[in-house]
């Protein structure tokens, strides 16, 4: 079995976010990248389905040249080989695009990714790689079987319960805890990471069809004000005509 786990390079959400100062570009002087955590998830799992019933996974990032430090924790991790498109990720149909030329070219069984990434937070991806290729997408599941070799059993949250599907493969899937405990690399898995294949490839497909115009950060909240627990009286009139929620 071959499985695909699209990675994103992503700010580290201790990190503190800031803007170039024309606010058109993420400043990154300072900041820590990691994996997405979402797609920890995915990885995880493609890993613990290779260890259980064979199969090779491979790394997939489109990004520039720093995010290959994550892409070797992928590695590390357990994946077999990696392949980094070289390219900004500038949105998200330019990404989805490069997927699915990457995963026409080596037919996998599964393709894996998180149910979004922690920076912009989109969740199309999935959808859209799936739309490119022509395959069912399950989005997003917590929790992920093989049947057998043709099938797959999946779950995932709807509203008021969870769904359970079985699909054939080959299909896109996104994750989501508990899908899997991601996994810490071990000191052998760091050494293995540093001889395993990284293939770096030039992006293809359109032009992005966005930009952005700007960024900016969310406006400080004030500061908060104390009532009297016998005021009652005063917070509603501070509800009413203040805050504007009465």
């Amino acid at each position: 079995m071959k499985i695909l786990v699209c990675i994103s390079n992503v700010p580290d959400t201790t990190s503190k976010i800031n803007f170039t100062p024309d606010g058109k570009t993420f400043d990154k002087n300072g900041v820590q990248f990691v994996i997405n955590p979402w797609d920890e998830y995915a990885l995880t799992r493609a890993i613990e389905l290779k260890e259980a019933k064979g199969g090779t996974v491979t790394v997939l990032n489109v990004g520039e040249a720093d995010a290959e430090a994550n892409i070797r924790k992928a590695l590390a991790i357990g994946a077999d080989d990696a392949i980094r498109v070289n390219a900004f990720p500038k949105d998200a149909l330019f990404v989805a695009q490069q997927i699915a030329a990457i995963a026409k070219e080596n037919s996998y069984d599964l393709i894996l990714m998180g149910k979004e990434s922690i920076d912009f937070n989109g969740s199309q991806v999935h959808g859209m790689v799936g739309e490119l290729l022509g395959l069912p997408v399950i989005f997003p599941a917590f929790k992920l079987d093989l049947l057998d070799d043709t099938t797959a059993r999946l779950e995932r949250e709807i509203e008021g319960g969870k769904e359970v599907l079985e699909v054939k493969l080959p299909f896109v899937a996104s994750a989501q805890q508990p899908m899997s405990e991601p996994r810490i690399p071990n000191m052998r898995g760091i050494m293995t990471a540093r001889t395993k294949p990284l293939k770096v490839v030039e992006p293809s497909g359109s032009e992005p069809k966005t930009e952005y115009a700007s960024f900016s950060k969310p406006e400080k909240k004030s500061g908060v004000r104390m009532i009297e627990a016998e005021n009652a009286g005063e917070l509603i009139s501070l509800l009413r005509n203040e805050a504007k929620v009465l």
